[in-house]
């Protein structure tokens, strides 16, 4: 990976503002962090695709409510539950198992084991019910994917996909979404301005998503053209 997505970050006191431009910057270090799509055998294309819906088809809704469990401020609440809403409403997993499907990327045994142990410290994670990680955990998730929708869809159509339904909403979507949850987030700080959340404890589920992300790209071996 780019040695540069292991850079610590530092946060700035608690503007949302700061917080944003630093997990801006670890997406950019994830993409940056990628091969050119065209440099990818078919089995590697595969196995990426398969993993990341390995991870996102059965747990994006589970992380989005354990945000909305977590959350206390009624704003918060409330942008997190239209997000819900339009997950379930327009049934996004069935969005991306129809993109997977197309592009012949079903996840197998080993894509589920290739990403289990850094997804377990996701779920792990997301169960203890911290609002302000969580939310800017999820903040920079739906940030990340948007800007990854071009690459995904790029990697499936060397597949042989046409099925972009999934990538083309969430290359829109995501972008509101992600603002919407980074004014949940400064909801969330602003019921305890005087105590602000210590960076490790803030940005704790950005590492471990980062993590995540990573076994997604890497896989269990690096296999290029």
């Amino acid at each position: 990976m780019n040695s540069r997505s292991s850079v610590l970050l530092v946060l700035d006191g608690a503007q949302t503002g700061s917080i944003k431009a630093q997990l801006d910057q670890v997406t950019d270090d994830l993409l940056e962090s990628l091969p050119p799509a065209g440099s990818f055998c078919a089995s590697a294309r595969r196995g990426l695709i398969a993993r990341y819906s390995a991870v996102l088809e059965g747990n994006f809704i589970y992380w989005m409510t354990g945000a909305y469990l977590a959350a206390r401020s009624e704003e918060a609440q409330a942008i997190i539950m239209d997000n819900l809403l339009e997950e379930v409403r327009d049934s996004h997993p069935l969005m991306l198992r129809k993109f997977t499907m197309a592009a012949h990327a079903q996840p197998s045994a080993a894509d589920a084991l290739a990403v289990h142990a850094h997804l377990s410290s996701v779920r792990l994670f997301i169960g203890r019910l911290a609002a302000p990680p969580i939310l800017a955990m999820m903040a920079f998730f739906e940030s990340f994917i948007q800007r990854f929708m071009p690459y995904l869809e790029e990697l499936a159509q060397r597949q042989g996909s046409a099925e972009i339904e999934y990538t083309q909403v969430h290359g829109v979507c995501d972008v509101a979404h992600s603002e919407g949850l980074f004014r949940a987030l400064e909801a969330e700080l602003a019921l305890a301005p005087h105590s602000p959340e210590p960076t490790d404890s803030l940005f704790e589920g950005v590492h471990l998503l980062r993590a995540l992300i990573e076994s997604i790209f890497q896989g269990p071996s690096s296999a290029f053209a």
